[in-house]
């Protein structure tokens, strides 16, 4: 399936992971358990009465290899000044969103990618459960973000995966920040599930490709959702492993296409390129991709900040000093 080979790519720049501290947004169709709310939520809601200020999510979809693309939008947020006060990721999302959230800038991300080696994140562990058993995703994230876990990380980060036995949507934001990371992009078939206390993950794209109603359980005012899903019709169908590929591209787009209605800003990277799983050409190019994808979205984005504004008096919107 195009979506798991470039999401296993991504595996290239594969990144995640948390500890047996699941926490559950409020929404019960989450289904996540915890015995109170995390320490990461309190202090974000927290945060959300004291701030004044409208609060921004950016929520960063799956894509495999096309992940690389959320790099190009960070870097134009992080251009003109518009900074996430919370990220949620799902898959290649949870990678990018990770290690940007323990501090990286958007150059140093850039580099990480255009560094990376297929050999940094990839091992065959041939089993009856997968191909891959994801601990040198696991290892890799964990050393981009410093060893940092998901509740210390410097933007509150939320990681989406599924539980598999129950197929329910689980969002990590505490512990060990790859093994949460590795859970996320632990594609069913190719990884090996990942196991956290007792209990097994998969890729969060089964259940929220592009998480943005995990953003707006959490409070956000604005989100900005980052759709990085290959298109149906640009799938090559003329085979037996295009048509696979186009039922899970069906499905994903179908799961997102309701998801991002509630999104205030979405932004599409022109992704059409058919690169192989571990193919780690035309990074830069797809990075650019985000680039421009985003800068095409700026103005509304500066609408949406001045909307905020008058509803809720606020500083002025960072995009206005560059206009």
């Amino acid at each position: 399936m195009q979506f798991l080979k470039t999401l296993i790519l991504l595996g290239s720049f594969t990144l995640v992971a948390c500890q047996h501290n699941v926490t559950q947004t409020k929404m019960t169709h989450l289904a996540m358990v915890h015995e109170a709310e995390s320490k990461l939520d309190q202090s974000f809601y927290q945060f959300q009465q004291s701030a004044k200020k409208p609060v921004i999510a950016l929520v960063l979809g799956s894509g495999g290899a096309r992940g690389y693309a959320h790099i190009g939008v960070i870097e134009v947020l992080e251009k003109y000044g518009i900074q996430p006060d919370f990220i949620v990721g799902t898959s290649a999302g949870s990678i990018v969103g990770s290690i940007y959230a323990s501090g990286k800038s958007a150059a140093e991300l850039h580099s990480i990618a255009m560094q990376m080696k297929v050999g940094d994140v990839r091992e065959i562990n041939i089993g009856f459960k997968g191909f891959f058993d994801g601990k040198k995703v696991e290892d890799y994230v964990n050393e981009q973000v410093g060893q940092t876990s998901l509740e210390k990380m410097k933007i509150p980060m939320y990681v989406v995966a599924t539980e598999l036995k129950h197929g329910k949507k689980v969002i990590f934001n505490y512990g060990n920040t790859g093994q949460a990371v590795r859970a996320s992009v632990s594609i069913p078939s190719m990884f090996v599930p990942t196991k956290i206390a007792g209990q097994e993950y998969v890729d969060g794209g089964l259940v929220s490709p592009v998480p943005v109603n995990v953003a707006r359980d959490l409070g956000a005012d604005i989100i900005i959702a980052v759709d990085i899903l290959a298109q149906p019709v640009y799938t090559e169908t003329s085979n037996v492993w295009g048509l696979f590929n186009q039922n899970i591209n069906i499905m994903q787009n179908r799961l997102a296409a309701e998801e991002l209605k509630n999104a205030d800003i979405v932004i599409q990277p022109d992704l059409r390129e058919k690169a192989h799983i571990f193919d780690v050409k035309g990074r830069q190019e797809t990075i650019q991709a985000g680039v421009d994808a985003t800068l095409q979205r700026l103005q509304d984005i500066n609408t949406v900040l001045n909307k905020k504004k008058q509803s809720d008096p606020i500083s002025e919107s960072p995009l206005n000093a560059y206009n």
